[in-house]
């Protein structure tokens, strides 16, 4: 008796953070109810027979309303009710993803002699996703080897890993760890967060952008996101600065850091 009810986005996730509103007739509020960690919403209060409308709203959805008939049993039966999100793009559901590094790629792209670029990539990192009810309150902390840098040429990752840049020796990993999200479009946001670099801690923001989610050949289900930040090399104490003949410096000021992630659903990754 009373209320019973499915909350799900468009891809079928559960809303665990809906909530549905009965009213009568009059507008009066007869009946209110959160639905759970799978998306249920169970209420067990009987309802006077008649005519109802039910409302379900939760944090960047948008909220429904439709008509509801309550026979002598005295239970709204709602069924499924599917909310959209705001701005037309649906996100992984709550909880945690973890990023897998064999599908992913971290890397960094910086001006040489001023007419080319370096790109290079770290092959060694890990990290996790902690997707919150409120996108707004997730979090992202992801650790990089220092010391895997790999531009393609060993002379140049052995300098990059020196004092004169990186400093593997003393610090042998770089951090990020979000401390908020904000939206910049429909699907996009600016991460704010701290990267720890050479021992040297700044704030960064970066842009990211969600790529969808869908299952994997493995049983897992997966999301995919890409981000871009920019960076100054003085930033974190990494002021060398080879200036060649022409009065040009070697090694541009700036890096762009450039993320291609998935991350799979979970505390753990599937065996591949």
């Amino acid at each position: 008796m009373g209320l019973r009810a499915q909350v799900r986005t468009r891809d079928g996730w559960a809303v665990q953070h809906a909530v549905v509103t009965v009213t009568d007739m009059t507008g009066t509020q007869v009946l209110r109810a959160a639905a759970d960690e799978t998306g249920t919403v169970r209420a067990d209060t009987p309802l006077p027979a008649g005519a109802y409308t039910v409302i379900v709203t939760a944090v960047g959805y948008a909220p429904t309303a439709s008509t509801a008939l309550v026979t002598a049993s005295g239970t709204v039966e709602a069924g499924t009710v599917v909310l959209h999100r705001q701005g037309g793009v649906e996100l992984p559901p709550p909880g945690t993803w973890s990023l897998d590094p064999a599908h992913s790629s971290v890397g960094a792209v910086a001006r040489h002699l001023g007419i080319s670029s370096v790109r290079g990539r770290f092959t060694g990192f890990g990290g996790r996703v902690e997707i919150a009810a409120d996108v707004q309150d997730s979090r992202v902390e992801a650790v990089i080897d220092a010391a895997s840098i790999d531009t393609g040429n060993d002379m140049r990752d052995k300098h990059l890993r020196s004092p004169d840049f990186l400093d593997t020796d003393r610090f042998p990993e770089i951090t990020y760890r979000s401390s908020g999200l904000t939206p910049a479009g429909p699907d996009r946001w600016t991460v704010h967060g701290e990267l720890t670099m050479r021992g040297v801690k700044r704030p960064v923001d970066l842009d990211l952008s969600y790529l969808g989610t869908g299952p994997d050949p493995w049983g897992g289900v997966r999301a995919a996101f890409g981000a871009t930040a920019e960076l100054r090399r003085e930033d974190f104490a990494m002021n060398y600065n080879q200036v060649v003949q022409t009065g040009i410096s070697a090694i541009g000021t700036t890096l762009r850091v450039e993320l291609d992630i998935q991350a799979v659903r979970g505390d753990s990754l599937p065996a591949v």
